[in-house]
C-alpha cells in the first residue's frame, strides 16, 4: 500500500509536467489560422481633428480638476458609504461550482464542438464574454470574478480543514501572474490561432489544471493574489466599482475610484502587472494600423495573416510595455522633484500606478466595445446549441446576428463618440484619482498638484494616443 501511494504521488508530481510538455508541442504544431475576435471589423477613417479637440477638453478638464477641487472638498465625497446587502460565504462557494461546471461543458464543447469559432461557445466565451464583458462589469458592479472563477468551489470541496499549506516567499510578490499575463496577451494578440476551440480548450484547460494544483499547494488565497492573472486583474480593475464588498460580504454603494483611493502602494510586481494590462490593450490597437504595419514593409491592404508578423507583434508586445513603464517612472520621479519630495520612489509609484485603473478601463470599453455589440450576439446563439447538434436549448441558436449595429456611416459616428467619451472620461477619472493619491503622499495641496504635473502631462499624451487610434485607418 505504501508503495502504491508513493506512486501515485509521483505520478501526480509528473502529470503536469508531461500535460503542459504535450500541450505545449500541440499548440506551436502548424495549422490553419483563426481570426481573432478583436481582428473583425471595418477600416473606419475619422477627421483627426476630433481627436484633437477631445484631446483639449482633457488638457483643459485635467488642469480645471487640479486647481478648483479642493482636497476637503474630493476627500468627502470618496468617503460617502450607502449600504446595501450581505451574501454568505456558502453562496460564494455555490455559484463558482455551478461556474466550474459550465466551464467543462465549454471546454468539451472546444474539444467536440464545430471548429468554427463563431458557433463554438468556447472561443466566444473566454473572448468577449469573460474578457472583453466581464471586465466591464467588475468596473460596474464589483468582484464578481471572486464569485464566478471555477476554482473557489472545488477547491473548498477537497481542502475542508487543511491548513498545512506551502509558503510563497515574500519577494515573489505577484510576479507569476505577470508572466502570465504577458503569456496570456501574447496568445490573445500574437499567436495565430486564438480562436481555435481545440488550442483554446487545451490552453484553458491546461491553465485551470495548473492553477488549481498550485491553490492545493499554496493556499487558494494565496495564489490567488500571486499567480492567478485573471482574479489579480479583475480585483485591481473591481477597486474603481462603484459597489464595494468587505471581507464578511457586506455591500455598500460608494464613488467611483473611491477604493482606489484607500489602496495600499503596490510593489513592483504590482506596478508591472497594472503597466502591462494597460500596454497589451493599447498595443492590440496600435498593431493593426497602417502606421504599424508600415513599420515592417505590409501593404494593410494585402494584410498576410498573423503567422507573418509573430516577430514584430512579440517585439511591440514587449517594447509598448517597456516604453509605458519607464513613461511613467520618468513622470513619477519629475513629479517627486518638482514637490521637493522625500518620500521614496517605490512607494510614490506603488501608489499613483492605481490612477492607471480607470484608464485601462476606458481603454478596455473603447477597444472592445464592437467586439461586444457584434460576437455577443454569436455568443448568445452558441451558448443554445453547444457542441452543434442543433440544440436549441434557450431559444437563441436561430437568432439572426445585427452586424450593422456598427457597420454604416451613422454607426461609425455614434461608436467613435462613445469610444472617444469613454477614452476622456477615463482620463478625466484618472486625474481625480491621481490628485486624491498625491495628497496622501503631499498633505501640501501645492505641493500636491506639483508633483502631479507630469504626470497629468503623460495622460494628455495617452489620451490623445487612444483617441489617434480611434481616428486612424486599421486592418479588419
Amino acid at each position: 500500500m505504501e508503495n502504491l501511494d508513493r506512486s501515485s504521488s509521483a505520478v501526480e508530481r509528473h502529470c503536469p509536467s508531461l500535460a503542459l510538455l504535450l500541450a505545449a508541442l500541440w499548440l506551436v504544431s502548424p495549422t490553419t489560422a483563426f481570426a481573432h475576435a478583436s481582428d473583425r471589423g471595418h477600416v473606419l477613417l475619422l477627421p483627426t481633428g476630433y481627436y484633437l479637440i477631445g484631446g483639449a477638453f482633457a488638457v483643459a478638464a485635467s488642469f480645471l480638476v487640479l486647481a478648483l477641487l479642493p482636497p476637503d472638498t474630493l476627500g468627502l465625497l470618496w468617503r460617502r458609504r450607502l449600504p446595501l446587502f450581505a451574501f454568505g460565504d456558502s453562496t460564494r462557494a455555490t455559484i463558482s461550482l455551478i461556474s466550474f461546471a459550465g466551464f467543462a461543458i465549454f471546454i468539451a464543447a472546444g474539444l467536440l464542438g464545430s471548429r468554427d469559432p463563431l458557433s463554438n461557445p468556447l472561443p466566444l466565451v473566454i473572448w468577449t464574454l469573460l474578457w472583453a464583458g466581464l471586465t466591464l462589469l467588475q468596473g460596474v458592479l464589483g468582484d464578481l470574478w471572486s464569485w464566478l472563477n471555477p476554482w473557489c468551489g472545488p477547491w473548498r470541496l477537497l481542502s475542508r480543514g487543511r491548513s498545512d499549506d506551502a509558503q510563497l516567499p515574500q519577494w515573489l510578490g505577484c510576479w507569476p501572474a505577470v508572466i502570465l499575463f504577458f503569456a496570456f496577451a501574447w496568445f490573445e494578440l500574437v499567436y495565430p490561432s486564438p480562436d481555435d476551440p481545440a488550442r483554446l480548450a487545451w490552453a484553458a484547460g491546461l491553465y485551470w489544471l495548473l492553477t488549481f494544483i498550485a491553490m492545493r499547494v499554496f493556499g487558494y488565497d494565496k495564489w490567488s493574489r500571486s499567480g492567478e492573472f485573471l482574479g489579480v486583474f479583475f480585483s485591481m480593475v473591481a477597486r474603481f466599482a462603484p459597489v464595494e464588498s468587505d471581507d464578511k460580504g457586506r455591500l455598500a454603494l460608494c464613488w467611483p475610484g473611491a477604493r482606489l483611493l484607500t489602496a495600499e502602494p503596490l510593489p513592483a510586481s504590482g506596478i508591472a502587472f497594472l503597466l502591462l494590462a494597460l500596454s497589451s490593450v493599447s498595443f492590440d490597437g496600435l498593431s493593426k494600423t497602417f502606421f504599424w504595419l508600415g513599420l515592417f514593409g505590409i501593404n494593410p491592404l494585402e494584410f498576410p495573416g498573423r503567422t507573418a508578423v509573430i516577430g514584430s507583434g512579440s517585439l511591440g508586445l514587449v517594447l509598448a510595455f517597456v516604453l509605458l513603464a519607464g513613461v511613467f517612472l520618468v513622470a513619477v520621479i519629475l513629479g517627486q522633484c518638482l514637490a521637493g519630495s522625500d518620500k521614496p520612489l517605490a512607494q510614490a509609484a506603488g501608489l499613483l500606478v492605481w490612477s492607471i485603473v480607470p484608464i485601462a478601463l476606458a481603454y478596455h470599453v473603447a477597444h472592445y466595445l464592437t467586439v461586444l455589440l457584434v460576437d455577443g450576439q454569436y455568443a448568445l446563439a452558441s451558448l443554445s446549441d453547444p457542441f452543434a447538434l442543433r440544440w436549441n436549448l434557450f431559444g437563441t441558436a436561430d437568432m439572426q446576428v445585427e452586424a450593422g449595429v456598427v457597420a454604416g456611416a451613422a454607426s461609425a459616428w455614434w461608436l467613435w463618440n462613445v469610444q472617444a467619451g469613454a477614452i476622456i472620461l477615463g482620463h478625466v477619472l484618472a486625474v481625480l484619482v491621481a490628485h486624491g493619491l498625491a495628497w496622501r503622499l503631499h498633505p501640501q495641496p501645492a505641493r500636491a498638484a506639483l508633483s502631479q504635473f507630469p504626470l497629468t502631462v503623460l495622460m494628455i499624451a495617452y489620451t490623445i494616443f487612444g483617441l489617434w487610434l480611434l481616428a486612424t485607418p486599421t486592418v479588419g
